[in-house]
């Protein structure tokens, strides 16, 4: 695995920015009650790819959300597209995954707390 250069690093952070602004505006309008927010954003070195990590509330929701992103992925791509266009001359292709590390650490917890 390769270290981010510094410009990989100011991407990601200005995508995860933007996006995590309008998953949270499309779940308010489109599926109330469910909290979606960017908790990472990881780009290739050639930054032609980034892999978008959401955390999503309910996590028992997850999989049926990501199911709906991934169905909208090319209207996201366009939007980011619209808002980062001053400061990036491509999109990357986006990918999006579920982070469990939260339910992943909440099981660790409770394990310990046995």
């Amino acid at each position: 695995m390769h270290t981010p250069s510094p410009r990989q690093n100011k991407v990601a952070r200005l995508i995860q920015k933007d996006l995590g602004e309008m998953l949270q505006q499309y779940a308010r309008n489109w599926i109330p009650g469910i909290l979606i927010s960017v908790s990472s954003v990881r780009l290739s070195p050639d930054m032609g790819l980034a892999k978008v990590y959401l955390s999503v509330f309910p996590s028992q929701r997850a999989n049926e959300i990501l199911e709906k992103v991934d169905n909208v992925k090319k209207e996201i791509r366009y939007q980011l597209a619209q808002r980062v266009k001053n400061q990036l001359r491509r999109v990357p292709e986006l990918t999006f995954s579920i982070d469990d590390s939260l339910d992943y650490i909440e099981n660790i917890d409770g394990l310990l707390k046995k």
